[in-house]
């Protein structure tokens, strides 16, 4: 984990200090609220969406992008379709704000299992399982960058 972006090991470690699902379930939601900073503009994607970009397995129907930048790291753009997808949108924010302008080999490193750093394990198996997808996506375009 600690070859992960080191704003992504920041958020994790943020997430250590919350005790209750309460707390946690607050804190989701506060993030889940700036899902627009990462949203897909319409200069790299409209509707209907190419399939290729959905995440399998995801109840909340999410999208996920990736742009290249000049520096060679990668900026990831989402969408979540479904306006009760809160979880989807703050794991959508969370890897926005922590893999964007990342390291390409930090990101292509992630492992889903970080899902349950943010959402606990007792997140239900269909909702983690679209989680996953949403990390796996991000880590695949890493990956697929670095050829």
């Amino acid at each position: 984990m600690t070859d992960y972006p080191p704003k992504l090991l920041e958020t994790i470690e943020d997430f250590s200090f919350i005790t209750t699902r309460q707390e946690r379930q607050e804190y989701l939601i506060q993030l889940a609220d700036q899902f627009s900073d990462v949203k897909v503009p319409l200069s790299i994607a409209t509707q209907p969406y190419d399939e290729a970009h959905r995440v399998p397995a995801c109840e909340s129907d999410a999208f996920v992008w990736w742009q290249e930048n000049d520096d060679g790291t990668l900026n990831y753009y989402f969408d979540v379709l479904n306006p009760q997808g809160l979880s989807a949108m703050a794991m959508a924010f969370i890897l926005g704000e922590a893999c964007n302008g990342a390291d390409v080999e930090q990101v292509a490193a992630l492992s889903s299992d970080i899902v349950f750093e943010f959402f606990g394990k007792t997140i239900s198996m269909g909702k983690g399982q679209g989680l996953m997808g949403i990390v796996n996506m991000v880590a695949a375009a890493a990956r697929q960058k670095l050829g």
